[in-house]
């Protein structure tokens, strides 16, 4: 499971699909409907608040957005209508490293996406998440 800090748009077509799935199981995972993954470490963040579905359907919410930019149909009725009127901070080295870690897979997967990847001076993050100094989260597995 990864939920990228990075915007979705910086996935090729194979990850943000995979995105979307994996968002949906981790909105699962939050709701309390499945016993898998209730541990992994990519939800943290997360659970960090009081509002952690609500936290996962803003996530989620702007995933499917970039969806509907490439016009693909991901059904927006499987999100969560509970809402989150925060951030999630998050450090400057996760982002980095989760750009390097996408540019890597991309590289192997589609060469010409790695190619418009290669063009960007300074990767967004996804627009849950505010940017603060710091380095790779405690929770990234190596």
């Amino acid at each position: 499971m990864r939920l990228w800090t990075l915007h979705p748009k910086y996935l090729d077509a194979r990850g943000l699909v995979a995105l979307w799935r994996e968002g949906l199981l981790a909105q699962a995972v939050l709701r309390g409907q499945t016993r898998g993954y209730r541990h992994h470490p990519q939800l943290t963040r997360f659970r960090a608040g009081s509002r952690r579905v609500g936290a996962i359907a803003a996530y989620l919410r702007v995933v499917h957005g970039e969806s509907l930019a490439r016009g693909y149909q991901f059904a927006a009725t499987k999100v969560s209508r509970a809402s989150y009127p925060g951030v999630i901070r998050t450090s400057r080295g996760q982002l980095e490293h989760e750009w390097e870690h996408l540019r890597r897979k991309v590289a192997g997967r589609d060469p010409s996406w790695r190619v418009t990847l290669d063009r960007v001076r300074r990767p967004e993050p996804h627009p849950l998440f505010r940017i603060v100094r710091g380095e790779v989260e405690p929770w990234e597995r190596p």
